[in-house]
């Protein structure tokens, strides 16, 4: 099989695939004015990623995590989960979602072949949650992620953006909440974008720091597996969950890179930061999926080494979601 691999030796096996920019929750981080809704009658389609799916595979990539927006608007999704997982290669398929329909979906998500669920909870306080997102929903999401927990599936993740003003008190309530459930839960570090100087400035909390205090409260770093996301991971003997960080601003994040990213109207960003993408879209409306590989590995060795984050270049991610592996 050939590999995708860049000019610095980096293989992707990790695809994320966005499937609407909409999302029913107003994070103010994020969408505070919602999506341009516009959007979603352009959609990529049922066949045209199963093509898509079929061709990354072809070329070495083994898993799949479904994206936002919120993922969940997509009536399709079952479909969608299923079709991702009967791809020849592709053995884990994963979705990042921010809970609303959990309790209601999950049977069929696992009937279809989903392996593995990320949602997002910025603060385990309901009106803190709230005032984040928009919505009252915590209690319902967090009976959803212990439903899932009794389900069995692979790997249950809790992805929390940190906000200083909003849960950068919080860390002893969400240790609290994985003492005994079996959750990954990842803290992001919130970036800095073009367009939300005076948010970062005032929200921004150094992934360092809370590092630091795990590692003095005796918390162990694991090492990662090839397909994993760009989590650091923590272990401790008293606890049944685990601890990650994803820390955009570390100078060694991009050096095991494993990941491409394809948004919901068919354009790959070969850089989760970045608004340079290409349009590889007419290569999704015929079944040979040779001009797509191709097109894919052109592409890829034009990967550069870094993000640049670190040298104070801005990112253009708005969907934090996009990054929590």
């Amino acid at each position: 099989m050939t590999q995708l691999q860049d000019r610095f030796k980096r293989r992707f096996t990790y695809l994320r695939l966005s499937l609407t920019e909409s999302c029913n929750f107003r994070c103010d981080y994020c969408l505070p004015n919602g999506p341009d809704c516009s959007s979603r009658k352009h959609e990529i389609t049922l066949s045209e990623i199963r093509r898509l799916v079929t061709a990354f595979a072809e070329l070495g990539t083994t898993k799949i995590r479904l994206t936002g927006g919120e993922p969940c608007l997509r009536k399709d999704l079952t479909d969608i989960i299923a079709t991702c997982k009967e791809v020849p290669g592709i053995e884990k398929v994963a979705i990042t979602t921010n809970g609303y329909r959990l309790q209601r979906d999950l049977p069929a998500w696992r009937d279809a072949g989903l392996d593995a669920i990320n949602v997002s909870i910025d603060s385990l306080d309901p009106s803190t949650f709230h005032l984040i997102t928009g919505q009252n929903k915590l209690p319902q999401i967090i009976e959803g992620i212990d439903e899932a927990v009794a389900m069995d599936f692979a790997k249950v993740k809790v992805n929390t953006v940190l906000l200083k003003q909003y849960n950068g008190g919080e860390l002893p309530q969400f240790l609290d909440f994985i003492k005994d459930r079996n959750v990954a839960l990842r803290f992001i570090e919130l970036m800095r974008t073009s367009d939300n100087v005076d948010y970062y400035k005032k929200h921004h909390v150094s992934g360092q720091e809370i590092k630091q205090q795990l590692l003095n409260e005796g918390w162990v770093q694991r090492l990662k597996s090839h397909n994993d996301g760009p989590a650091q991971e923590f272990k401790h003997p008293d606890y049944a969950g685990q601890m990650g960080l994803i820390m955009p601003y570390s100078r060694d994040f991009c050096d095991d890179c494993n990941r491409l990213r394809v948004s919901s109207l068919g354009q790959l960003f070969l850089c989760l930061f970045t608004e340079q993408h290409q349009d590889i879209r007419q290569y999704l409306q015929t079944d040979d999926p040779e001009p797509l590989m191709n097109a894919l590995r052109h592409n890829v060795m034009l990967k550069k080494a870094t993000h640049g984050l670190h040298d104070e270049n801005s990112g253009a991610t708005r969907h934090l979601a996009m990054i929590g592996g």
